[in-house]
């Protein structure tokens, strides 16, 4: 088929890529800090280790896929590889969902890597991540790269060149990342009490670095963190068998709501040259 011969060429290009090896070598390093941190101490549930834990990865993974999603995708403008692609029977669907499918793979494999190696290192000095641990940063960078990863998609197909991709994907992640609690305070604060807490809730969503965070520490039982403005959803995830499916729907449509609008730009710029 053609979209896996396109998402093997993107597995190739990936592990020849350097901007890879440098990623593969940094969240080696993270989760190794990860694993120095549990050490530390007896994690159960949420603790501030834990949420330390996660936001150590919140904060290179979202730019790592950022960084290798649109620069993929650019790359294929400036050094001239869509023009040649073009000349055979392939649609813009084919290869920009190939390519999401081949960097998730690329991804996968750094981010196996580094929990690997942190696992293996844990394991032969005997502070090792317990299996449960391992399994919750496992999915929860999943989660965070499979979604960022559909929205380098769409920034590539948005962007010109690689200088303009890289401005405004790290542009993106400080807004997301670093700069979205002070945004929301600022803006919450204007408005009457009445309309925080759905708006909180609503524009929550926007945000897929905030919801899945939310997510996984209701799970892990640390709702109480975010305040009574969230107990109705620290309610729903807690006693309702429907949040895990409306949780992956939501990922669900994120990433095709991103992919789709990256494939229809392309399209456009495809017939208009």
């Amino acid at each position: 088929m053609k979209l896996l011969a396109i998402a093997e060429r993107e597995i190739k290009l990936g592990f020849r890529n350097p901007w890879s090896y440098s990623f593969l070598g940094l969240f080696t390093l993270f989760s190794t800090a990860l694993l120095l941190i549990q050490s530390q101490g007896e994690i159960g549930g949420y603790t501030h280790t834990t949420g330390t834990m996660l936001n150590l990865i919140l904060y290179l993974l979202p730019l790592m896929a950022l960084l290798l999603g649109s620069f993929s995708v650019t790359a294929e403008k400036e050094e001239g590889g869509w023009h040649l692609l073009a000349t055979y029977p392939l649609s813009s669907p084919t290869l920009l969902w190939g390519k999401y499918l081949g960097l998730t793979v690329v991804l996968f494999t750094i981010i196996s890597f580094g929990y690997g190696f942190s696992g293996l290192l844990g394991f032969l000095t005997g502070k090792s991540f317990t299996p449960r641990d391992l399994m919750l940063y496992f999915i929860f960078s999943m989660l965070i790269v499979v979604i960022f990863l559909g929205i380098a998609i769409l920034l590539g197909a948005l962007s010109l060149n690689r200088w303009q991709a890289l401005t405004i994907g790290v542009g993106l992640w400080f807004l997301l990342i670093l700069g979205w609690p002070t945004l929301l305070v600022s803006v919450l604060g204007f408005l009457p009490y009445p309309w925080i807490k759905p708006v909180l809730e609503g524009v929550s969503l926007l945000n897929p670095a905030e919801f899945i965070r939310i997510f996984v520490v209701m799970k892990l039982g640390g709702g109480s963190v975010f305040g009574p403005e969230y107990y109705q959803w620290i309610r729903w995830i807690d006693s309702s068998s429907t949040a895990n499916f409306a949780f992956v729907l939501i990922c669900l449509l994120w990433i095709g709501l991103t992919v789709s609008l990256a494939v229809w730009i392309w399209e456009r710029g495809r017939n208009h040259g």
